[in-house]
């Protein structure tokens, strides 16, 4: 069975890569907004916004098993997507100083076979761990905006970068964090019949 991984992220595809399967690659074209429903509610948007990718690429390719994944920080009920701009990223970064944030990520399998309207299958399923930051500096966090890798990135922040210097502690797990959780992923390929190697 083709695999896709409906997503642009090099760090998704880099994870992806882990399990030895071959995939391709097939962003998911449409824009990245949620429903009124879920607005405000991290594990809902990235619950949402994961089964929306993987419908949008599957449409498309409907004999290929689809991963859609899409990740959200939360902290205090508010989403922290993508920074705008360094402003936006210096906001954020402040908001998480000393405090304890919440990264949601949705991972959605998808395959419609041979009636292109209805999915012949469909699991969607969400990770959550808990992340805490030690206190930042107002110096610290204009030189981490300044390396730029904050700007693609929910939160304004890479874990598996130099952000890692900021983090004391997470519960729940690191690959989720970076945006694709290998354990929960791997249970739904076997779920979904899919031989892991």
């Amino acid at each position: 069975m083709e695999l896709i991984l409906a997503s642009a992220s090099p760090r998704r595809q880099e994870l992806m890569g882990y399990f030895g399967l071959p995939f391709t690659v097939v962003p998911a074209p449409g824009p990245e907004e949620p429903p009124k429903e879920a607005e405000g509610e991290a594990g809902r948007t990235a619950w949402y916004l994961s089964l929306e990718k993987a419908r949008q690429v599957a449409r498309a390719h409907p004999e290929a098993l689809v991963i859609g994944a899409d990740t959200v920080v939360g902290i205090n009920g508010q989403i922290l997507g993508k920074p705008r701009d360094e402003a936006d990223a210096r906001r954020m970064l402040r908001m998480l100083s000393g405090r304890e944030h919440q990264v949601y990520t949705g991972v959605s399998l998808v395959r419609y076979g041979v009636y292109p309207t209805v999915p012949f299958y469909n699991d969607t399923r969400l990770a959550m761990t808990r992340v805490f930051f030690r206190e930042m500096t107002d110096a610290e966090i204009d030189a981490y905006v300044a390396t730029g890798e904050p700007m693609d990135k929910a939160g304004a922040y890479g874990y598996q970068g130099r952000a890692g210097l900021f983090v004391e502690r997470i519960e729940g797990d690191y690959y989720n964090v970076v945006g694709l959780p290998l354990c929960l992923l791997g249970t739904m390929l076997s779920k979904a019949g899919v031989k892991l190697p």
